[in-house]
């Protein structure tokens, strides 16, 4: 992990294997080297902008991609997504839902705040490895962001 200015996805995972499981899948394909990890919704709004612990980062720093788990601590990710989407300032960062959950109310109201994809996380190893690695492919090297 380098500068958090220099962050290009940001994953926002409370459960500790699936962190692992997702920079494991990361790591694979060489994309892992500037990741940040935060813990829970609190910590991953304070990390987008600039806040609390993060204030010596700049909100334009923005990163390439957020992965965004929906059943977190402190704040949820529905809610989480809500923030970064109406602020002028991070509405344009892609945002990945990444989580357990199939409610049809999650999905689309995820949809409905302007989530970028949503991903329901595969039990198998094998099929996550697979997904996470195509995720972040797509996201650091196919995308074209806004400029």
């Amino acid at each position: 992990m380098s500068d958090i200015n220099e962050v290009e996805i940001l994953l926002v995972e409370d459960n500790p294997n699936d962190e692992e499981l997702t920079l494991r899948a990361l790591r694979k394909h060489n994309l892992a080297n500037r990741v940040h990890v935060v813990r829970d919704g609190a910590e991953a709004l304070e990390f987008v902008f600039a806040t609390g612990a993060y204030t010596d980062r700049k909100v334009e720093n923005r990163p390439e991609v957020i992965l965004l788990d929906l059943k977190l601590p402190k704040v949820d990710g529905l809610e989480v997504l809500r923030r970064i989407k109406s602020d002028e300032r991070t509405k344009m960062t892609p945002v990945v839902v990444l989580t357990s959950s199939k409610e049809d109310r999650d999905i689309v109201e995820s949809y409905k705040l302007g989530v970028n994809s949503y991903i329901v996380k595969p039990v198998d190893f094998d099929k996550f490895l697979q997904a996470v690695s195509q995720l972040g492919l797509y996201w650091l090297l196919l995308n074209q962001p806004p400029g």
